[in-house]
């Protein structure tokens, strides 16, 4: 697999989760995160006719890694690396979802949320903790305690200025979506990226 997906999603550390209502929708964003140098961006399953917006995405910008998120079920995450998904993101726990993504050689990102959850995930690769929200950065600080090495990509519900707290906590990168597109993401990426760097934590 090239490039090393979590090794750029921990250098941009906002993974874009794009959920849209329309394919059209859904290469329109990707279009615009990957303009502002996010190269890693996850589309989902729950927008209709994803694998048309999947392959335009990676056609439209080959140097861009596409991926495919809520993936609950082996058909979807079969179809999803046939059209050439770079990786998979489950919402939460999924053993087959994992078993076509280690057939494929693609990562995957399972999704979790219990300390029980968040550790058997961590044991194979990296982890979505989700929904974020309901549980705060200190849970990521808490579970990194336990899990020094574990690879966090929390999600859901997260602003993009508050970013720099979950990396703080221990998180490698940040899911973000719909909040991406509130006001100039250009000048916010820019600023958050100064945040970061200011912490020594952009290229960490």
């Amino acid at each position: 697999m090239s490039p090393d997906i979590m090794a750029v999603v921990a250098h941009q550390r906002v993974l874009p989760v794009l959920r849209t209502a329309s394919a059209a929708e859904a290469v329109k964003a990707a279009f615009e995160v990957t303009e502002v140098g996010l190269s890693v961006v996850e589309l989902t399953a729950t927008t209709p006719d994803w694998s048309a917006a999947l392959r335009e995405v990676h056609e439209g910008s080959p140097a861009t890694s596409v991926g495919l998120g809520t993936v609950t079920d082996e058909a979807t995450a079969r179809a999803a690396v046939e059209e050439g998904a770079a990786f998979l993101v489950s919402p939460w726990p999924s053993s087959e979802v994992r078993r076509v993504a280690d057939a494929a050689k693609v990562v995957f990102i399972e999704g979790a949320f219990s300390p029980r959850e968040v550790a058997a995930a961590a044991r194979w690769g990296p982890v979505k903790i989700f929904p974020a929200h309901a549980v705060g950065p200190d849970y990521v600080r808490s579970m990194r305690q336990l899990l020094p090495t574990a690879l966090f990509v929390p999600t859901g519900g997260i602003a993009l200025e508050d970013v720099p707290e979950w990396i703080e906590a221990g998180a490698v990168a940040v899911g973000v979506g719909g909040d991406l597109f509130k006001g100039d993401l250009t000048r916010r990426l820019a600023d958050l990226r100064g945040r970061l760097a200011d912490k020594q934590e952009w290229n960490a």
